[in-house]
């Protein structure tokens, strides 16, 4: 975020007058509020979320998923129609993240929601043996009140370099040469922005509990914006090395940063809006 001669100025004002001060409260709760406001307009002037409600939105979303999953990472087998999708699908909600400008898609996540009692987790059918804590075990809630988010993905057109392939490289390192100064600044969202429209997705269905598997580096990134997901089990082999991990609806807005959860509010606002 760049600072503004007013900004600059709040923050010397802040130090005379110290932070436990009234008015130095007053500083602090006015910076805090500038913040959120530039983090959730500048993603919103830029970027916006698409909930893949029809064939085409889902075709665009397995487009993206097999360039990434099967033709750079292969971690998948490469398809001839070049649509990577699998047997979770069936029961998932989609969300894409659109580059208003160019209408290109940004990144693509999915929301796999197993409603019927054969319907299992990609963490439940994989790494159930991964996850420790007996009391957040899946299969111990309701089918309609778990979700897991996976298969985060975002087109190459949207990093620096192609040989950026560490885990969240994808989402944070992006072509300066192709966009403005001002939306190379909004970028980095992109990671976040498909977290939250992944949470919108599940507080839109009133869903519970939510589980991912990450590395736990991609973690403690997310652990910077106020996303804290809960590690839940060790770090194993699986794409590399992930561990499970757990979040709910009051354990992000707890920790979410101002910011960020006005972020959520407006993401959410816009998926309320779409039909799905």
């Amino acid at each position: 975020m760049v600072k503004t001669k007013k900004q600059t100025l709040l923050e010397k004002l802040g130090t005379i007058v110290g932070d436990k001060s009234k008015i130095g409260k007053l500083i602090s709760g006015y910076r805090k509020l500038e913040e959120a406001n530039y983090i959730s307009s500048h993603f919103s002037a830029y970027l916006a979320p698409v909930v893949a409600n029809s064939e085409e939105l889902k075709n665009d979303v397995f487009t993206i998923r097999h360039e990434v999953y099967c033709e750079e990472l292969r971690f998948e087998p490469l398809k001839e129609n070049r649509l990577e999708f699998d047997e979770f699908d069936r029961f998932s909600l989609h969300c894409l993240i659109q580059h208003h400008k160019s209408k290109h898609f940004a990144g693509t996540v999915r929301m796999v929601r197993p409603i019927e009692p054969d319907e299992q987790l990609p963490i439940e059918k994989y790494c159930l043996e991964s996850i420790t804590r007996e009391d957040l075990d899946p299969r111990k809630f309701d089918r309609k009140d778990i979700c897991e988010i996976s298969r985060l993905a975002v087109p190459k057109e949207f990093r620096r370099r192609v040989m950026d392939k560490f885990s969240g490289a994808g989402v944070a390192v992006i072509n300066e040469h192709t966009y403005s100064e001002k939306e190379v600044r909004c970028f980095p969202f992109i990671a976040v922005g498909l977290y939250l429209a992944a949470a919108a997705l599940a507080i839109e269905k009133d869903i519970k509990h939510a589980y991912v598997m990450m590395e736990p580096r991609l973690a403690r990134s997310m652990k910077f914006i106020g996303i804290k997901f809960e590690q839940i089990g060790p770090v194993v082999d699986y794409h590399g090395k992930r561990a499970p991990y757990y979040i709910n609806k009051a354990l992000l807005q707890k920790s979410l940063r101002p910011g960020f959860a006005k972020m959520l509010n407006d993401i959410l606002s816009s998926i309320s809006a779409q039909k799905f």
